[in-house]
């Protein structure tokens, strides 16, 4: 009886929190297509790493459950074809083995592990895309840095998992963003710009849903351009910004960062952002 009992807390724990999680969603897809909204969304950077190696299955799943709108990942193609989650030329630093993961089958890539930040040798390996599009979809965006030259094989994954709505492309290179276009002209894109001209450019090129800038060039002319032009703003934590989080200077980190409306910030630290944005009343 007792344990009849424990499993209908469980089943009833587990569907409140995929509720949650349902409902998160369905309010960051409505805010990601609202370039006016003071509502500022969370972009975990190679998913929420710090406790699970980057780029890896339970980082996904942590970030889906720290509650952040956006998750960060890279893309490679395998030599016969199968789209793979890493972000380096090689594989040297994530994982025991050594090389491009592009000369390697997916099965050959199966056989190493992946490492945490510090080098801890961890029981995951590679993800593939697919799977890790299954385990995301109806949670949470996801934003594709593209680093392969092999852009069909990845478009194709996102339309077999029906993940349109929530995916976009992110690269400086325009002519790969126009390629994901010649495949499937409804994808999302999110053009790199590194100043007030470029960003113009990618705006009539490909009348984007977000712009990704730098703080180089992060004016209130900039904002304002990207702004009435119907997109969002995606702007870094990472580096010494994050370094402040991490130290505790969270107010004076962020202080630049929403100086002037940047309304996507990515993070290594997406849990003490959320604290923060929270706090602030930045995500209502």
């Amino acid at each position: 009886m007792k344990l009849n009992k424990l499993l209908n807390i469980l089943i009833v724990f587990f569907l409140l929190s995929a509720c949650n999680t349902g409902r998160h969603f369905t309010k960051t897809s409505k805010e990601f297509l609202n370039p006016n909204s003071e509502y500022v969304m969370v972009a975990a950077h190679r998913a929420s790493h710090k406790t699970y190696p980057e780029n890896s299955l339970p980082a996904i799943q942590h970030a889906i459950d720290l509650g952040v709108d956006i998750i960060e990942l890279d893309v490679k193609v395998t030599k016969d074809g199968v789209v793979v989650l890493n972000h380096d030329g090689t594989i040297d630093r994530t994982t025991n083995g050594t090389g491009d993961p592009e000369e390697y089958t997916w099965d050959e890539l199966q056989k190493f592990r992946l490492k945490m930040p510090d080098g801890t040798l961890t029981n995951e390996s590679l993800a593939t895309f697919e799977d890790a599009l299954n385990l995301i979809r109806g949670k949470a965006m996801v934003d594709i840095d593209i680093k392969t030259s092999h852009l069909k094989p990845v478009v194709d994954v996102v339309i077999k998992t029906n993940t349109m709505s929530q995916v976009f492309f992110f690269d400086n290179d325009y002519d790969a963003l126009k390629e994901v276009l010649s495949y499937e002209p409804e994808m999302i894109l999110m053009p790199r710009a590194y100043s007030y001209q470029m960003a113009d450019s990618a705006i009539k090129v490909f009348h984007p849903k977000v712009v990704h800038i730098d703080p180089s060039f992060y004016t209130e002319n900039v904002t304002d351009l990207i702004r009435k032009n119907n997109s969002r703003i995606w702007i870094n934590a990472l580096g010494e910004t994050d370094d402040l989080i991490r130290n505790g200077k969270t107010e004076e980190a962020m202080k630049e960062l929403l100086r002037y409306r940047a309304n996507i910030i990515q993070t290594d630290e997406p849990e003490a952002l959320i604290k923060y944005l929270k706090s602030k009343g930045l995500r209502k």
